[in-house]
């Protein structure tokens, strides 16, 4: 698989591997707000990662003692998440990006025995996208469908200069997906998992991340 432009955290060993493995654990997941958590560190961690890609000029800033240059960002990223389950994932690229503006997608599958799998997009606030850096957070790349699907929705409020896609877990499928709709696009994982089951979940997975960020839907 090509991956000029993808990262995975978990490629090599650090604490993002406790990070996922505690999303993963059935033992852990009925914590809440420590899965919250964990994807808000998830969050953080890619945050940083992407950091080091974006434009950077030359400022200087007074101390208690003298002058000095350093580097801070050219210009502030857009951070987009799709509801609900992005919260807390878009939480942590907001502690590390914490003057960006943001646009919030409500976006969902519609499942239904023996029909095609459907995305329903029936929300979306959006800032001005033009000639700014996206960075779109969804932990899970399933199918890739409703955030593809996002993504060709925002594109109504204008054309960013740059396109980064930040996911805690994703499946060669969508993986794929992704990359075939939106080739522009940087992808920063935590982990990129073995497949896609029959109903469109990925294995090995960790289940709906939504119910168990926020409790079960009805």
């Amino acid at each position: 698989m090509e991956r000029s432009n993808l990262y995975i955290l978990t490629d090599k060993p650090s604490l993002a591997n406790h990070y996922v493995a505690e999303l993963r654990n059935i033992h852990v997941q009925g914590d809440s707000l420590r899965f919250r958590r964990n994807l808000e560190r998830i969050g953080e961690l890619l945050a940083y990662e992407i950091s080091k890609t974006l434009p950077y000029k030359e400022a200087s800033i007074t101390t208690p003692l003298s002058e000095t240059q350093t580097l801070l960002l050219a210009d502030q990223p857009v951070l987009a998440t799709i509801l609900r389950a992005g919260l807390p994932m878009y939480q942590g690229m907001l502690n590390y990006f914490d003057k960006a503006y943001s646009t919030f997608v409500g976006a969902y599958r519609v499942e239904e025995e023996n029909t095609e799998l459907q995305i329903n997009m029936e929300y979306l606030a959006s800032t001005d996208l033009h000639d700014k850096i996206l960075i779109l957070a969804d932990p899970m790349l399933a199918t890739g469908r409703s955030l593809v699907k996002s993504y060709k929705g925002m594109l109504r409020h204008g054309k960013p200069v740059q396109v980064h896609i930040a996911a805690a877990i994703a499946a060669p499928e969508g993986l794929a997906y992704v990359q075939q709709e939106i080739p522009e696009a940087n992808i920063w994982l935590g982990a990129l998992d073995q497949k896609l089951n029959e109903k469109s979940y990925i294995v090995p997975g960790l289940g709906d991340a939504g119910d168990l960020a926020f409790g079960p839907k009805i």
